[in-house]
């Protein structure tokens, strides 16, 4: 624990509540769930900070009064004690009725800000404590004389207030990204199939779109043997592994994060449109096509490579795209087997398409990529933010920086 500043203390959180304490699962488990009632609070109800009511259970009133030990009252810090979701804790801010189960514990405190109480629990020092009680890892559960036992410092109740609402300027201000994030990918969703169809021209466009067979515009190659085992930081040669198109890239590629010393095996040609050829899940997993925005680059086995025949035959982010979205389900439909699925450049050579001249696919392609590139800007943002936030949180809820108002009054 750190030098204690003027004005705080050194408690322990059983010192400082009234109530520590689960709940149970009522008898007859969830049979005895409804669709209205009393809200009944389980783990997975419980975010770092906020509530999911997504899935949310309810009780009837008489099933609560047989628990009404563990119902949750206003300002009550809930709090998960077992499983893989220990320590994700919110405080309790709803007017309506609610219990929980075993799993969640309700800490309800006395002349203390229960959002200051709930940011250190979800602080490093909070999670410090928690671990403390975790051996090796172990992350099975928490009793309550444990959750009772951790060590915290605790400023005056004004000092308590003022931390907490720094932090929730914050976490508005990250409210606001996120919802500036979602608002412009739905609007991106909603764009991209009228783009790729015609539904919507952009200006300066008024050709007729003509229909061609994949076999027309493409020759279909596939890619080499090339596993996990054969990448190197600092290898000489780029690559790409067939599971990075479903995990690390959109519809076109800038940057190639893998690399190989391997010197053989088939080597991109720009504008390359790469779709996995096999997959042990389902055949939609498969209908998902990326393009290649740099020659000579090693391609993995199990990839499906349509190149160009012309220099001028498509665009190959348009390409993507379109074959991702517009052709998604037929390329599922041409998926072959059970236990493994296969998709066969054979049957990618039937596929007939609808696209506008090569100037109009590069337009739409760049308005993709602008809004592309919004939304990952805005992400980026969020996550530096996100960063900010919890640096003032684990600084804050030690004391290690104060508030200036607070500063003046410490006179050390």
């Amino acid at each position: 624990m750190n030098k204690i500043p003027a004005g705080w203390k050194q408690v322990k959180l059983g010192e400082i509540t009234q109530k520590i304490g689960s709940g149970i699962t009522p008898r007859g488990g969830s049979s005895v769930y409804s669709d209205e009632g009393i809200m009944f609070l389980r783990s997975q109800n419980i975010q770092n900070g906020k509530f999911n009511l997504s899935d949310v259970k309810y009780i009837s009133p008489e099933i609560d009064e047989s628990m009404k030990s563990s119902r949750v009252k206003k300002d009550d810090v809930l709090y998960n004690i077992t499983g893989a979701s220990i320590g994700r804790s919110a405080v309790y801010l709803f007017e309506a009725n609610s219990n929980v189960n075993q799993h969640v514990c309700i800490i309800r405190l006395k002349n203390v800000n229960p959002k200051f109480i709930n940011s250190f629990l979800l602080s490093k020092q909070g999670v410090r404590e928690l671990y403390s009680f975790q051996a090796g890892g172990n992350r099975e559960g928490l009793n309550f004389q444990q959750l009772s036992s951790f060590k915290l410092l605790l400023p005056p109740l004004l000092e308590q207030e003022k931390i907490v609402e720094v932090l929730e300027t914050w976490d508005s201000y990250i409210e606001g990204l996120n919802k500036a994030i979602n608002l412009k990918r739905k609007v991106r969703n909603g764009l991209i199939h009228k783009l790729l169809t015609g539904q919507i021209r952009l200006a300066g466009f008024a050709d007729p779109w003509e229909v061609v067979l994949v076999s027309d515009i493409c020759e279909i190659k596939k890619g080499s043997g090339l596993s996990k085992e054969k990448l190197s930081k600092n290898g000489k040669n780029k690559c790409i592994l067939y599971g990075e198109i479903y995990t690390t890239y959109d519809k076109f590629i800038f940057n190639i994060i893998s690399k190989t010393d391997v010197n053989e095996g088939i080597k991109s040609k720009k504008d390359d449109v790469l779709i996995p050829a096999s997959t042990t899940t389902s055949a939609l997993d498969l209908a998902t096509a990326t393009t290649l925005l740099e020659d000579d680059v090693l391609i993995g086995g199990d990839v499906n490579i349509l190149r160009k025949k012309m220099p001028a035959s498509f665009d190959g982010i348009f390409f993507a795209y379109y074959l991702s979205h517009v052709k998604k389900h037929e390329l599922a439909r041409l998926a072959q087997g059970i236990t493994i699925v296969h998709l066969y450049g054979k049957d990618l050579k039937k596929i007939a398409i609808e696209t506008p001249k090569i100037e109009e696919q590069r337009a739409i392609a760049d308005v993709l990529v602008k809004g592309y590139q919004e939304i990952e800007a805005l992400e980026k943002k969020k996550a530096l933010v996100e960063d900010q936030k919890k640096f003032l949180l684990n600084n804050l809820i030690t004391g290690k920086i104060r508030l200036p108002e607070f500063i003046k009054k410490d006179p050390r």
